[in-house]
């Protein structure tokens, strides 16, 4: 597989995951957050509330589900970059971090409050 498909299979991904959170009542703040090293894929606001949400998308299940993909320091560096966020737009109501996994053919996995 060439990287561009990989990186093709990563934004089809994130398109998704952000219909799907739209369906479910939120709204997508911002895409693709960046800060040092970190990244935030989707960040979402419903009500008082602020989602940080990492998607991983794959092709199929060989290697097992993408969901279990999100490593402790990629946990990390999601939680350092949310903080200069936060600080940035003065946020001051809950948070939650969320992981959407996805597997073309399959249903949408969305796992609220997956990490710290």
């Amino acid at each position: 597989m060439r990287p561009t498909d990989h990186k093709e299979i990563g934004n089809d991904g994130e398109q998704k995951a952000a219909a799907y959170l739209r369906d479910k009542g939120y709204e997508i703040v911002t895409n693709n957050y960046r800060y040092k090293r970190g990244e935030i894929d989707l960040i979402a606001k419903k009500g008082d509330l602020m989602a940080f949400v990492e998607v991983k998308t794959r092709n199929n299940l060989d290697f097992g589900n993408p969901e279990s993909f999100v490593s402790r320091r990629q946990q990390e560096l999601i939680l350092e970059t949310a903080n200069d966020y936060l600080m940035g737009v003065d946020w001051e109501g809950p948070i939650r971090f969320d992981i959407i996994a996805i597997v073309p053919g399959t249903e949408i996995k969305h796992f609220e409050d997956a990490f710290y």
